[in-house]
Parts: C-alpha cells; sequence; structure tokens
C-alpha cells in the first residue's frame, strides 16, 4: 500500500457523513480499516473536512445569570433590579416550585445531560407551568414545558384522546430539549430561544431583521410584551435559583445580596414599611387590570417619576405580564385621584396604543 494514495484519517472523527454543497460521501468513497477509514485519492478534501467539523460535539453559549455583566453589560443594573423585586413578589410561588423541583429536577438535569444542553435551561419549565405537569393555559398549551399540540407533534409526542404525551415528564422534557435545539440553531442564542419558545420563532426573526442585531437587548422593543416579561422572568428565576436560593422562603432584606451569609438570614423581629409615614397618610391606591405607560401617567397627572417607581417597585412585573396577580394596587398621590379618573379611560387608551407600538 502506497502512502502517496491513500488519506489516513481516525474513525474518530467520522460519526455520520452528510451533504457538503454539491458532493456527498458514500461508501465508494471510503472503508473502514481497524481504527482508521482508508479514503480513496482523488476525493475533495474539502468534504472531508466539513465531515470532520460536522462529527465534532455541539458546544453551546452558556444561560446568563443577572450577575453577568459581561452579557449584560449596561443592563446588569436593570436586570439584577428586576431579578430583586421578582424574589420578593413571587417568593411564596417560589417556594411552592423548590418543593416540586425535589422530584422532577433530577430526571430534567439527565436529560438536558444527555442533550449536552445547559442546566439552567430546567427554569424554562419553571416559568412555563411552576413544574405542574397538568398545567393547561388560556390557549391549550398543556404539561411541564406547555406544548401546543402542533408542536407537541412536530416534536415527536403523541397527542390524542386516549394518550397526551405532553404531560408526561420524560417524553415532554425531551421534546423540549429537540425544540429548543431546533431554535438554538436558527438564533445562536439562549435568550432568544426563550423569547421564540414564548412567542414562536417569527416574531423574534422579524426583530432581527429589524435591528441588524441578535442582542436581545436591541430586538426588546420590538417584541410582544409578554415575550419581554418571559425571558426577564426565566433570568430572575435562574438567578434566583442558582445565586440567591438561600432567600426562598425567607423574610427578604431591602439588601438582597449574591454572596450568602455566613450564619444565615436572620428574621427581622418585625417587617419595616418600605414607605414613611407621611408617604402613606399622601398616598391612595387604585386597581389596575391593564398596565399604564408610567411615563405617562406622570406627564398627564404631573406626579414625579422617581416617586411613581419607588411607590410601585413592583410595577414592572405587571407591565411584562409576570405579576403574581390579575390586577395591581398602584400607588399615586392622593392629591391627583380626581385627576386620575378624568384622565383614567385616556390613560389606557394611550398606554394600550404605546406598549402596542413597542412590541410591533
Amino acid at each position: 500500500m502506497r502512502l502517496n494514495s491513500l488519506l489516513l484519517v481516525p474513525v474518530l472523527l467520522f460519526t455520520t457523513f452528510g451533504k457538503s454543497s454539491s458532493q456527498e460521501l458514500d461508501n465508494s468513497f471510503y472503508k473502514y480499516k481497524s481504527d482508521t477509514i482508508v479514503i480513496k485519492k482523488g476525493v475533495d478534501p474539502k468534504l472531508y473536512a466539513a465531515a470532520i467539523e460536522a462529527a465534532k460535539p455541539k458546544t453551546y453559549k452558556h444561560v446568563p445569570y443577572a450577575i453577568d455583566t459581561a452579557y449584560f453589560g449596561s443592563k446588569v443594573n436593570f436586570i439584577t433590579g428586576y431579578t430583586e423585586k421578582y424574589l420578593k413578589s413571587h417568593n411564596r410561588t417560589l417556594t411552592t416550585v423548590r418543593e416540586r423541583s425535589e422530584k422532577v429536577f433530577p430526571l430534567i438535569d439527565k436529560v438536558l445531560e444527555e442533550n449536552k444542553l445547559p442546566k439552567e435551561l430546567k427554569y424554562l419549565a419553571v416559568i412555563e407551568s411552576a413544574l405542574n405537569n397538568h398545567a393547561r393555559s388560556r390557549v391549550g398549551a398543556v404539561g411541564p414545558w406547555q406544548f401546543m399540540s402542533y408542536t407537541g407533534k412536530e416534536m415527536g409526542l403523541v397527542v390524542n384522546k386516549n394518550r397526551d404525551d405532553r404531560k408526561d415528564w420524560l417524553r415532554s422534557t425531551n421534546a423540549a430539549c429537540k425544540y429548543m435545539m431546533e431554535l438554538y440553531e436558527e438564533l445562536g442564542d439562549w435568550l432568544l430561544v426563550i423569547a421564540a419558545y414564548n412567542s414562536g420563532p417569527r416574531p423574534v426573526l422579524r426583530a432581527i431583521q429589524r435591528t441588524g442585531s441578535r442582542n436581545f437587548w436591541d430586538l426588546k422593543p420590538y417584541l410582544p410584551r409578554e415575550t419581554q416579561g418571559h425571558v426577564l422572568a426565566f433570568v430572575a428565576t435562574a438567578t434566583i435559583f442558582e445565586k440567591l436560593n438561600y432567600y426562598i422562603g425567607e423574610d427578604i432584606p431591602d439588601e438582597i445580596s449574591y454572596v450568602k451569609p455566613v450564619k444565615g438570614i436572620e428574621k427581622p423581629k418585625a417587617k419595616k414599611s418600605m414607605f414613611t409615614e407621611d408617604e402613606l397618610k399622601s398616598m391612595a391606591i387604585v386597581r389596575i387590570s391593564e398596565p399604564i405607560y408610567p411615563e405617562l401617567l406622570s406627564q398627564e397627572l404631573d406626579i414625579d417619576l422617581q416617586l411613581l417607581q419607588r411607590w410601585n417597585i413592583d410595577y414592572e412585573l405587571f407591565e411584562y405580564n409576570t405579576y403574581s396577580e390579575e390586577v395591581y394596587n398602584l400607588r399615586i398621590p392622593k392629591d391627583k385621584l380626581d385627576a386620575y379618573f378624568d384622565k383614567k379611560v385616556s390613560l389606557e387608551a394611550r398606554s394600550k396604543k404605546i406598549y402596542a407600538d413597542q412590541a410591533m
């Protein structure tokens, strides 16, 4: 056997061969010989380079936590602030979810590991269903990963009157992995995958086309409001479970620490009000079922925007449709009540348009 007539390539580099441009590898081009593939002379080397590249293990970017300055840059203060508000307003739900997670996270982690996917993706099931495999949404999504029937079937699940794999932890988790991998192949960023998982890929691709960017923060104003909130809730949940888990089920202090206290968290003897006595006396609460744009409210009622934001610290959760209640108790100055009710209809209509424009 002459060396100049053969090209020797380790067999471990070749697991599968697919099409590369107009040529295709087939059995006429190579044969197995012990631990080596013997490749006939005259075959385009580019084919083998492509095959070697395709055979390499798939690697994925990491899933960012809220404190990931390298990923979030100038937005890190916003996302950490959002996470801390989310922790305070959802602590009861997070406590329930943590109890459920003890049974199902080991299974989900195993499936994610088998697919070489980041472990943090399990928190998508938390915000989708609170780890309830019998959850059903208003639009008909079912199971811990909230698959619509047609998407579930596309991912290989059986959905009929006798069997619904969307409720099966193992089958639905494998389907979710398959779907997330397909989205990642197209989008290349986990936050965009989370966005597309919520809205479908089309709105995300439109936002990419409109902005020329694949950065979530650039795309965010052009995504549906619910989808924006879904991504923020995912980051917050992953960060809380991985970095702030010692606060779950505890009384939350005003100052959140991302380093676990050595002696644990001391529960306060009495909860201190967030507001001064004078503020409480001058404050009124109005119940709203749809968000009113804060800047518009501030401008139309002549209320200081910073005061409005401080009095309604968790308002962003309501804006992004991740609030735990159907209505929000909006705090405004008592002396602005009459003006609020005079302009209520106009404020609601104009706010709805502003939010719709942002989501286009």
